[in-house]
């Protein structure tokens, strides 16, 4: 990420958090913008700015962030709705959908988001297209125990597909302990309907597109921060 890109998301990120009122139950998303987004919570409260908020993190590491920098954490057991979520996302398209889990948190984010009343999404300008999966493939959640199978089953739909691995060629694991594979389908036409296909296919647990979820988009760039409202 350059410095620029950071910047843009660093601003989505705070105007994203100016949602935030006293007393509410909190989604942490994961990755970069969420990060931002939590460094600024924590520091609102820290000023005496905010108070009285809740937070449920999507991932461990934004747990651990959150409670190193003070922000009391709950769980959707105890809170099962949730105010309002504040996320990242690696593209959106024009109706807001969004393609999520280049972080591989994408199950837990989706969990909490359908249990929120509102989806921030906070972006640089840079992950808008007019179609999903112009820029991003779609990460999908599977099951270790035949999950190539899973792979042929994405490849029958178009998509190329490999296996997510680090940087030093091990395979990556999500915090449930399941994999990730990337379906590069290309644009999708109809995310809505390719959605449907991978969420009736058992042994997958879940998948990166984001349907009908985010409530709200703000977009920071050169031309400035933009909010976006879904319709």
């Amino acid at each position: 990420m350059n410095e620029t890109t950071a910047k843009y998301k660093q601003q989505a990120a705070e105007r994203a958090v100016e949602f935030i009122k006293p007393g509410m139950v909190v989604g942490l998303g994961h990755g970069s913008t969420a990060m931002f987004a939590v460094r600024r919570i924590a520091d609102l409260i820290g000023a005496g700015q905010l108070s009285d908020i809740l937070g449920i993190p999507c991932s461990v590491v934004i747990g651990d962030e959150a409670r190193k920098l003070g922000i009391p954490l709950t769980t959707l057991e105890d809170h099962p709705e949730v105010d309002i979520t504040i996320d990242g996302a690696d593209e959106v398209d024009a109706k807001l959908n969004l393609i999520k889990g280049g972080g591989g948190a994408l199950l837990r984010e989706k969990i909490v988001a359908q249990a929120s009343k509102r989806e921030v999404i906070a972006v640089d300008a840079s992950k808008l297209s007019d179609l999903l999966g112009t820029r991003w493939a779609v990460p999908v959640e599977v099951v270790p125990f035949g999950w190539h199978p899973q792979a042929e089953f994405m490849e029958s739909l178009g998509a190329k597909v490999t296996l997510r691995k680090h940087a030093d060629g091990t395979v990556f694991e999500t915090d449930q302990g399941n994999l990730i594979v990337d379906a590069n389908f290309g644009p999708i036409e109809d995310p809505g309907s390719l959605a449907a296909k991978l969420t009736a296919r058992v042994g997958i647990v879940e998948h990166g597109l984001f349907v009908k979820l985010a409530t709200d988009v703000i977009v920071a760039g050169a031309d400035g921060i933009r909010h976006l409202i879904a319709e």
